[in-house]
């Protein structure tokens, strides 16, 4: 009996963690933004935002569950992927990451207080401090 009640459990305890990632940008910002751009603001690969005016992208810290399903579902990448990515741009001096923050609370304060920045939240936790861009 139990071992049939474990598969359900798991899979319910699963998607229990998997929460909403909401894309987010200071609220004056007028910028539209799609998967592939967001993609290229958090590799580096572009330093603006694509109507103009600078962007300044800032991730979760390292092992954040929101982090690993922005990695997996917009970067396409696992957290090992996109750490070697960064590693060898900086050992090359040709790129350095986003600053990491600590929580939800400190990226969408750092969004809500800095025109230029993009980063992203369990959506569960916007609020009118700043716009969405982008739900994942």
């Amino acid at each position: 009996m139990m071992l049939r009640i474990l598969p359900l459990l798991l899979g319910l305890m699963a998607g229990a963690v998997h929460a909403e990632v909401a894309v987010i940008v200071h609220p004056g910002n007028a910028a539209a933004l799609s998967s592939d751009d967001i993609q290229k603001l958090f590799l580096g690969k572009i330093k603006s935002f694509p109507a103009g005016g600078e962007a300044t992208p800032v991730n979760l810290k390292e092992g954040s569950a929101v982090r690993e399903q922005f990695n997996q579902g917009l970067l396409g990448k696992s957290e090992s992927q996109v750490k070697a990515y960064w590693s060898q741009l900086v050992f090359t001096g040709k790129g350095t990451p986003p600053k990491e923050l600590d929580n939800d609370e400190a990226v969408k304060a750092f969004v809500a207080s800095t025109p230029a920045g993009v980063g992203y939240i369990d959506a569960s936790k916007v609020d009118g401090t700043v716009k969405v861009v982008l739900k994942q």
